[in-house]
């Protein structure tokens, strides 16, 4: 199994101990507002209504990678919800490559800025961890980005 983990801590892509919620939704348009809604009431319930911000800008950021850069026909979310962190975890049937960590934000002298790569800077400087795992050996055949936010 292939696997790249991004910094700044790699963990495995194990479900956290805690209240899990699933949710399935056709890769479409509509994917990122109906997961960040998801995301949101799940943090409400589950006691982390101060990290409700930064999981809808997260999840947001990667179901809508899932849409703009693959053919999957489906984003499945698993979120982890324990007393002290919670867990979001989107995976789609398009390993595709593996999202790498996003390069520093102040470009070279002279040089633009990028269109691509915005929205893991913003996992990045969000998310106390993230990372992605591709699922199969040699032919993968789905990939997880996920994204831990510490409780506060």
């Amino acid at each position: 199994m292939a696997s790249v983990t991004a910094p700044p801590s790699p963990v495995p892509h194990l479900p956290q101990r805690g209240e899990r919620y699933r949710l399935v939704v056709p890769n479409g348009s509509t994917a990122p507002k109906v997961v960040r809604d998801f995301v949101a009431t799940v943090l409400r319930v589950g006691g982390h209504p101060g990290l409700v911000d930064d999981a809808r800008l997260c999840v947001s950021e990667v179901v809508s990678n899932v849409y703009c850069h693959t053919d999957s026909p489906q984003v499945r979310v698993e979120v982890t919800v324990n007393h002290r962190q919670v867990t979001v975890y989107v995976t789609d049937g398009e390993p595709g490559r593996l999202p790498a960590p996003p390069p520093s934000p102040a470009p070279a002298p002279g040089a633009g800025v990028g269109e691509g790569g915005r929205g893991l800077l913003l996992v990045d400087g969000l998310a106390a961890r993230w990372g992605a795992t591709a699922y199969g050996t040699r032919a993968p055949h789905s990939k997880t980005v996920w994204f831990t936010l510490a409780g506060r």
